[in-house]
């Protein structure tokens, strides 16, 4: 079966949505960017359209899925083995987001790809506060917070290579929604946590960051503990989250607190056929 390409999010969420859905886990990237293009438009990410695409596989159901919006990396959601082929024929992929088997799937024969990235995607089982609780306590953040609050999302995107460009959104968006927590240890923010919107019942926390000078403390720990069970108390049945397989640190701080790895995802370069 072919895979069908558009670059209409409504188009492709009537017929992916419920396959996404049905695969949370798997698939949380795909759903907040789809989320973010259908509430934003599809310059959300920048001045190029977005590509989006599905793989219909024998029996008709939806089983693979991608989405492109550049400049950033094709990402993948779910990818059945048999998809892989039609995919690579059917697409130039040079820049790939992907589940570590079906990346290397794509990688095979290429030679010359490298790996640009290796994460680990961990689900929350039962959360273990963190011992001992640093000083301080965690309070949700609010519009005062929003100069300080963009002003670290960037730091943080420039500490792990991404992109700053919509701090402003996302901070604005996330005090909205009560999707970011602070730290305080004497009055003073330390450190923070965010969290995305829920969708299929998944929520992931993103943009945990603690400035140098403040880090080693316990801090980034106890946010994100909070915002977590804050998340789970809201009624997430998933909650989620990535980190750096080169980050040690922040592996063994997720797994103290709580987090169980699920699987991991590796971003690669290929060379074009």
């Amino acid at each position: 079966m072919p895979w069908t390409f558009t670059d209409d999010v409504d188009a492709f969420l009537d017929t992916a949505g419920a396959s996404l859905a049905a695969r949370p886990a798997e698939n949380t990237q795909i759903l907040t960017v789809t989320e973010t293009l259908r509430l934003h438009g599809p310059h959300a990410y920048g001045d190029a359209a977005p590509l989006l695409g599905w793989w219909r596989g024998a029996a008709g159901e939806v089983a693979g899925t991608l989405v492109r919006t550049p400049p950033y990396p094709t990402l993948l959601g779910y990818v059945a083995p048999e998809a892989v082929g039609p995919l690579t024929a059917a697409l130039p992929l040079t820049r790939i987001n992907a589940d570590r088997t079906t990346a290397e799937r794509i990688a095979a024969g290429r030679p010359g790809h490298r790996v640009e990235q290796e994460q680990r995607l961990y689900r929350l089982a039962t959360l273990i506060p963190p011992s001992p609780v640093p000083p301080g306590r965690s309070r949700a953040a609010a519009a005062a917070d929003r100069e300080l609050l963009v002003r670290w999302v960037r730091d943080f995107a420039g500490g792990t290579g991404q992109s700053g460009a919509h701090a402003e959104r996302l901070v604005d968006e996330r005090i909205a929604s009560g999707g970011l927590a602070l730290w305080e240890d004497d009055g003073v923010p330390v450190s923070m946590a965010g969290v995305s919107p829920r969708i299929a019942g998944m929520v992931r926390v993103s943009t945990v960051y603690t400035p140098p000078e403040r880090r080693g403390r316990g801090y980034a720990a106890a946010v994100t503990a909070e915002i977590s069970r804050a998340a789970r108390e809201a009624g997430a049945q998933e909650v989620l989250l990535f980190t750096d397989l080169a980050n040690p640190t922040s592996n063994g701080v997720y797994r103290r607190i709580g987090y169980r790895p699920v699987s991991d995802r590796l971003l690669i370069s290929v060379a074009e056929r």
